[in-house]
């Protein structure tokens, strides 16, 4: 049974079991903390298992906004440590570019998401390895929006989809694979920064 959480673009989560899988989201930007706890709540009634069942706790780890990830990353660790579980991290636009793949994309895809401050997170992927991962070409990094140059199969998600993570997170454990570091892919400073201390004074 996995629960994946992820909020760097909307807030989105999935309940997967053997039985299939059940996502719920928000597309709100902004709005992840005040939704985070009822699309939990809503995505074990709607799967109809008890949390309890639990055994694998999934974390998108973006990229994204520094305000909107950590809440999704937070919520994540609260209910691993409550259960005594580690948190399992993936790159979110792994999650995202999934279905493409799968789809048959052979000329590889890029992932696009707008990071505000005229800037894009962007990630490009070659294809999806023997375990149905996607293999990136390139890693998450920022770019700037002016002289950005689109390529043929180029993505830009409305939201990050947590079925796609359970899916993912299903095949890591089924193949013994590593997964993402524990850090989150801010990719930049938050835009909200400590105030520095006020200059002294000199008579």
């Amino acid at each position: 049974m996995i629960l994946a959480i992820d909020t760097s673009l909307g807030t989105s989560v999935a309940v997967g079991s053997a039985g299939g899988v059940t996502e719920v989201s928000s597309d709100d930007p902004r709005g992840h903390a005040e939704v985070i706890g009822t699309l939990i709540e809503r995505a074990f009634a709607e799967h109809g298992v008890s949390p309890q069942l639990v055994t694998h706790v999934v974390a998108g780890m973006g990229p994204g906004p520094f305000t909107g990830l950590r809440v999704g990353i937070a919520a994540a660790n609260a209910f691993a440590f409550g259960r005594g579980l580690a948190t399992l991290p993936l790159v979110s636009h792994d999650a995202a570019v999934l279905e493409a793949l799968e789809s048959g994309a052979t000329a590889g895809v890029r992932i696009v998401q707008d990071a505000k401050r005229r800037e894009l997170f962007v990630t490009d992927y070659r294809s999806l390895d023997w375990a149905g991962i996607p293999e990136r070409a390139a890693e998450p990094h920022l770019a700037p929006r002016a002289g950005f140059e689109s390529v043929a199969n180029e993505l830009w998600p409305e939201r990050l989809p947590a079925a796609a993570l359970v899916r993912l997170a299903a095949r890591h454990l089924a193949a013994g694979r590593a997964f993402a570091p524990e850090h989150a892919l801010y990719l930049r400073l938050p835009d909200v920064m400590q105030p520095r201390a006020p200059k002294p004074v000199t008579p």
